[in-house]
């Protein structure tokens, strides 16, 4: 998935109360405060940016010298039957709403983290500036838009595109120690900060964490893909399950949200909030 579509002026858009162990809260599109759709039907109404940077805000930084923590969140969407994607790609069971939370959590993000596979397979272009989202960042201190950290082993990338050559926030690139040398030199010489985040080929999700924070990049949104989630998943360090929940069945053998060796023990992750639009569930999980 890529960009979203709409824009309406968030009247706030960044940081939040931290709701952990709070009771989830479940609305349905068109309802009151309390959750009562008028007439026991539900109403066709759009969720507003306003609304959902207020639903999908980060927690607040902890008040102390040690200033703020990371926070990775993922944004991933599923089938009923489980598929996150179809013919290799998110968009086909995706919708209007969903690509507005896209947008959103893009919004209020340091950096969007996402694996050099799904950068090949989605076409992934730097994150724009959105006018909505403007005053709120320059108020936290943000970039105009998020930067872009690629994970890759090998580097097999194309840094002609406008991904690397031209991002109104440098795209980053996290990779391992022993990465080809003739590839980081490309990179680099496209504009790409090269980030060692691993002793061998690969990426060390805490290490890549913690290397972004101390770019001062906390907030952070990871998009996948599934094989990329798995790894953050394994290795511990996912604090938050943004979860589009897609009323679309495939079939077939599409890949799961979340890839590789399975854990040794499931993580167990609690309801935070539970959002309806047109027959899509749009689910906020974190870590207990």
């Amino acid at each position: 998935m890529t960009e979203e579509t709409a824009a309406r002026t968030p009247d706030e858009a960044g940081e939040g109360t931290d709701t952990a162990g709070a009771p989830a809260s479940v609305v349905v599109a068109g309802s009151d405060a309390g959750g009562r759709v008028p007439g026991g039907g539900a109403v066709d109404r759009e969720w507003s940016l306003a609304e959902l940077a207020e639903a999908y805000a980060y927690p607040a930084p902890t008040p102390g010298p040690g200033g703020r923590e990371p926070w990775l969140r993922a944004n991933m969407v599923s089938t009923l039957d489980g598929a996150a994607q179809h013919d290799g790609r998110s968009q086909p069971i995706s919708s209007d709403a969903d690509m507005r939370i896209f947008g959103t959590l893009r919004g209020l993000a340091d950096v969007v983290i996402v694996g050099a596979e799904t950068v090949r397979q989605e076409g992934y272009r730097p994150a724009r500036a959105r006018a909505a989202f403007a005053e709120a960042r320059r108020a936290a201190g943000q970039t105009p838009a998020p930067a872009v950290a690629v994970v890759s082993a090998g580097l097999d990338l194309d840094f002609s595109l406008p991904l690397f050559t031209s991002p109104l926030t440098p795209t980053l690139l996290l990779t391992g120690a022993a990465a080809p040398p003739d590839r980081v030199a490309t990179a680099e010489k496209a504009g790409v900060r090269v980030v060692i985040a691993g002793d061998g080929m690969g990426v060390d999700p805490a290490r890549a964490v913690r290397a972004l924070a101390d770019l001062g990049l906390t907030r952070l949104l990871s998009e996948g893909g599934p094989r990329l989630l798995g790894q953050l998943i394994a290795a511990g360090v996912l604090d938050e399950l943004c979860l589009t929940v897609s009323p679309m069945l495939t079939a077939g053998d599409a890949q799961r949200i979340a890839g590789g060796p399975p854990v040794a023990v499931p993580r167990r992750f609690e309801l935070v909030s539970l959002l309806e639009e047109a027959g899509f569930l749009f689910g906020r999980y974190r870590r207990t």
